[in-house]
């Protein structure tokens, strides 16, 4: 995925919402499940910011919870304007990738 930085631009922001959509998280959580399904550039300098524009969008809200180690930790929980943005990003997605895959299958690749 390092050569696609302009996709991974495009879609990341709805990757992260709808972790946060499954169960309220934190950003180092949020980064490390990532990273797990195959983000592997992804920091959490890319990450932070993002969060900040999800939280001011409306996107999300943010819980302070305390923390078994150390100080508490924000929480990113989904609002509904969130839940909204992830539906809306969902069926865009979707009719994206089926006009893809018919430029895709159009021709053999060379």
């Amino acid at each position: 995925m390092e050569n696609n930085a302009q996709l991974l631009k495009g879609v990341l922001e709805y990757c992260v919402l709808k972790l946060i959509a499954q169960e309220p998280t934190y950003g180092y959580e949020i980064v490390m499940h990532l990273k797990q399904v195959g983000f592997s550039d992804l920091s959490e300098s890319t990450l932070y910011p993002l969060l900040l524009r999800l939280e001011q969008q409306g996107k999300v809200t943010v819980e302070r919870r305390p923390s078994p180690k150390g100080p508490s930790r924000k929480y990113y929980v989904v609002t509904k304007e969130g839940r909204q943005a992830l539906l809306e990003f969902r069926q865009d997605w979707s009719q994206l990738c089926q006009l893809v895959e018919k430029i895709f299958k159009e021709e053999p690749d060379e």
